[in-house]
């Protein structure tokens, strides 16, 4: 069988809800790996929150972070990085415009610098992973660069009204994506990135064909991608507007949905030892 590129979101994919590798997927990727494919992460985690499960699968691949605003190879420093980021300006506008919603925090990070306008001890343990320095105050004082990403934290009922002001005044610079409970976000990168285009670079520098391409997702972040791939694969826990879009639905992350997709469209049960 011709080498297929496997792509793995994190969190609610990759990961179970304990956000651990379960041993099944783990021995189905490395068998992936042993006869002849390659597997990757394309994830909206910054690199320093995702290169434990880097690590653990004895990667080669160059990963996506900050869904596609940051595309590098941890192993080989010769692949040309990726790193697109929000014009300052444009940064400020937004801080500005949510002073009109009941927002609960605003993010930046700068790769591994985050700034936070509000100091939330249980919000930003999400984001301590790598320990990042983290500067707490209005983000228009200390802010000093264009960011990688920016998080905007609020309740429910406010994010698809932030959404939908964000779509109306700054569309042409930003795109935005939601992460779901508990936390409620709206991410937001530069304007035309999403995990789709940090795989297609990738893709085409391993001379790999969309088609021999299987990636598996489960949020709003994973549309493009979802979409982008030969095979898109939704988890069984993944939202109902990706399964809609998406190949085949397998099973939930904690059900080993990755390791059931993979059996059976590389033929990889007949060779796992259990």
């Amino acid at each position: 069988m011709k080498p297929h590129l496997i792509v793995l979101d994190l969190d609610g994919t990759l990961l179970t809800d304990e956000k651990i590798i379960s041993p099944k997927t783990e021995q189905t990727l490395r068998k992936a790996v042993s006869q002849g494919h390659h597997v990757m992460i394309a994830t909206g985690r910054p690199y320093r929150a995702s290169e434990v499960y880097y690590q653990q699968l004895d990667l080669t691949t160059p990963i996506v972070n900050f869904n596609g605003a940051f595309v590098h190879h941890p192993t080989d420093r010769s692949w040309q990085t990726i790193h697109e980021t929000i014009a300052l300006p444009v940064v400020n506008e937004v801080v500005d415009a949510m002073q009109n919603f009941p927002v609960k925090n605003i993010i930046a990070e700068v790769m591994d610098d985050v700034y936070a306008q509000y100091h939330d001890e249980r919000f930003l343990d999400i984001l301590n992973f790598g320990n990042p320095l983290i500067t707490a105050g209005d983000i228009r004082n200390s802010l000093r660069t264009d960011p990688t990403s920016l998080l905007i934290q609020a309740d429910p009922l406010t994010v698809d009204p932030i959404r939908q002001h964000l779509e109306d005044l700054h569309a042409e610079v930003i795109d935005h994506r939601r992460w779901g409970t508990p936390f409620n976000i709206v991410e937001i990168v530069r304007h035309g990135l999403n995990k789709a285009v940090g795989i297609d670079a990738v893709a085409k520098w391993m001379n790999v064909p969309v088609d021999r391409i299987i990636a598996f997702g489960d949020e709003d972040n994973d549309l493009e991608m979802i979409d982008y791939a030969g095979t898109g694969v939704a988890m069984g826990n993944a939202i109902d507007r990706l399964k809609s879009i998406a190949d085949e639905i397998t099973d939930t992350n904690n059900e080993d949905g990755i390791s059931r997709i993979l059996e059976e469209r590389l033929s990889l049960q007949k060779n796992i030892v259990v």
